[in-house]
């Protein structure tokens, strides 16, 4: 749990002493990527950055950053969870915190596709770039890929992850890209496309982002046709999880039924963890490590 006096230092440290969150951040103790079983258990928290912070009927559930911080300590008490992907301010304060350390941290990068706006598969860099994902101390970068085949946009954010898959890769650090189909519907909003036959030709597009693929992780949903969609790929697949609701025991069996393909690594959900149903954070977290590094085939 997150003391409230603590929380209120943190509060402090940015109006006194503002460089002590980017000096935990980049000073705190590292670890490799990927431990003995070659599995990771990320908890993303990078919603907030996108403008993304309801759950369920809540729509201001993630606005709330003492309950945001409190929630991602709460998961990271649980061994087997392996590190966070967030934003520069969520990282830092984790950071801050004293919770990073010997932990992944993963910073994401195109933020500037907020929810909702006409403009959202335009997805620029607004939160770390690869040099600062380098100077910062990060162990990897993660890229949004939305593909919709009607939105310019989506031609400049492709160009874009090309880019920054070869800057990471020529420093030697692993970037971690999400490509998702996506259809618009009448009104010219945006929404995913459900059909394991897209997620198959988008995987298929982020394996050959940049001028090098040898540090590319995948993050993609979960599908009953998973054998194919990794199939797609030899790249290591880290599975989201998204805001499953009262569905959490369905995606959960998905989540186990996945793992069997060689290639498919570990999680990286976000709400699905920190934001459980039932409220039992460190219950579902604890489910999530034993999927992951309970045993891998």
């Amino acid at each position: 749990m997150l003391d409230r006096d603590h929380y209120r230092a943190l509060c402090d440290a940015r109006i006194f002493e503002p460089a002590s969150l980017q000096r935990a951040l980049r000073d705190r103790s590292r670890r490799t990527l990927a431990g003995d079983d070659g599995n990771l258990l990320i908890l993303a928290a990078d919603h907030t950055a996108r403008g993304m912070i309801a759950v369920g009927s809540d729509p201001l559930a993630v606005a709330d950053r003492y309950t945001l911080l409190d929630n991602l300590m709460r998961g990271l008490s649980v061994p087997g969870v392996d590190g966070v992907m967030a934003s520069a301010d969520i990282l830092e304060e984790l950071a801050w915190l004293g919770v990073l350390d010997g932990r992944l941290a993963i910073g994401t990068i195109n933020r500037g596709g907020i929810k909702g706006a006409l403009w959202e598969l335009d997805d620029r860099i607004t939160a770390y770039d690869p040099d600062h994902i380098a100077s910062s101390g990060l162990d990897g970068g993660k890229l949004l890929l939305r593909i919709e085949f009607t939105d310019p946009g989506v031609a400049r954010t492709i160009e874009m992850c090309g880019e920054v898959v070869t800057k990471l890769s020529d420093q030697g650090i692993a970037c971690m890209v999400e490509p998702l189909p996506y259809l618009k519907d009448e009104a010219g909003r945006a929404y995913l496309d459900t059909r394991d036959e897209e997620l198959i030709r988008v995987v298929a597009i982020a394996s050959g982002l940049g001028s090098s693929s040898a540090y590319t992780w995948l993050k993609i949903p979960a599908t009953p046709r998973m054998a194919e969609v990794a199939a797609a790929t030899t790249m290591p697949i880290l599975l989201l999880g998204g805001d499953p609701g009262a569905r959490a025991g369905e995606v959960i069996a998905g989540w186990e039924q996945a793992m069997l393909e060689p290639n498919v690594r570990g999680l990286i959900p976000g709400r699905a963890l920190l934001y459980p149903h039932d409220g039992d954070v460190e219950g579902v977290v604890a489910t999530a490590a034993r999927i992951v590094h309970g045993g891998h085939s």
